[in-house]
């Protein structure tokens, strides 16, 4: 495995406390325990890591829906930001699920989150709405399009 590039592999049941100690130090515990269970349990809930000395450090995931891809998480470790992870393992989720026969990607993104919209933006998502007051804090999501065929 390259150390500037290391592979996106699968994400599967077996790396459920890797995936909870990403959760927690990248987005401070989005999702629980059992949360993960099931995201790594279904297979039409691909997700993929960048791992380096044993360390999980990026990790994308989402929903397969018909033909539809719905990103559902995307997260770098704070210390490995602005590296290109979030693009290359965002990037690899989007061909597998084109592969697999999604037409379309889709996403929020809180519109804040500079960094994450402008990462979006680099692979091509569009906006496409506005949900109000979506977060919990009250921050307002942008909802993202892109094209996959």
């Amino acid at each position: 495995m390259n150390v500037r590039n290391p592979a996106a592999l699968p994400l599967l049941p077996e790396h459920l406390q890797a995936v909870l100690a990403l959760d927690q130090v990248a987005l401070g515990g989005l999702w629980s325990e059992a949360q993960w269970q099931t995201e790594l349990a279904d297979p039409r809930r691909p997700g993929l890591g960048l791992w380096q000395d044993g360390q999980l450090q990026a990790m994308a995931c989402g929903w397969l829906v018909v033909d539809e891809l719905h990103i559902t998480l995307v997260a770098v470790d704070p210390a490995r930001r602005r590296q290109g992870l979030g693009r290359q393992v965002l990037g690899e989720l989007l061909r597998q699920a084109r592969d697999e026969g999604a037409r379309h990607a889709t996403l929020e993104v809180a519109a804040p989150n500079t960094a994450a919209v402008a990462l979006y933006a680099g692979l091509g998502f569009a906006q496409a709405g506005v949900r109000r007051a979506y977060y919990r804090n009250g921050d307002d999501a942008l909802i993202q399009w892109l094209r996959l065929s």
